[in-house]
């Protein structure tokens, strides 16, 4: 869901013929707070299934990493990107606002938990 959306749904939509930057914002804000909902209650079935399955102490790490990578975008990251969301939405048409920098963070912290999420899942698999 994460490569999916992050790095294929998320850029491409401003491509698409008719697509406006407010239309795109929009649809950006349903789709990552759908994808935000669904990691939450994956991430709590994890954090269950660590705590019950006492697995590898390299599984414990990663999927604490994940957890805590989730966290700090959902209580920093993507506040951030609602209020920049929101200027760019109240600025008059054709102003062009200055590039955010929570964008290079979010990118950055999607990138790191698609790389913890998938070591979790070639230990968890191999294990």
């Amino acid at each position: 869901m994460v490569l999916a959306i992050s790095f294929l749904e998320a850029p491409l939509k401003f491509r698409a013929p008719g697509v406006t930057i407010p239309i795109g914002l929009g649809i950006g804000r349903l789709v990552f707070r759908a994808l935000n909902i669904a990691e939450i209650l994956l991430a709590a079935g994890v954090v269950v299934t660590v705590v019950v399955g006492q697995p590898a102490t390299a599984v414990t790490v990663l999927a604490a990493v994940a957890a805590v990578v989730l966290i700090g975008q959902l209580g920093a990251v993507r506040p951030a990107l609602n209020r920049r969301t929101d200027r760019v939405l109240a600025a008059p048409e054709g102003t062009e606002l200055p590039r955010s920098r929570a964008h290079f963070v979010y990118i950055a912290t999607e990138t790191v938990k698609l790389l913890v999420l998938l070591a979790l899942g070639i230990l968890t698999v191999a294990g």
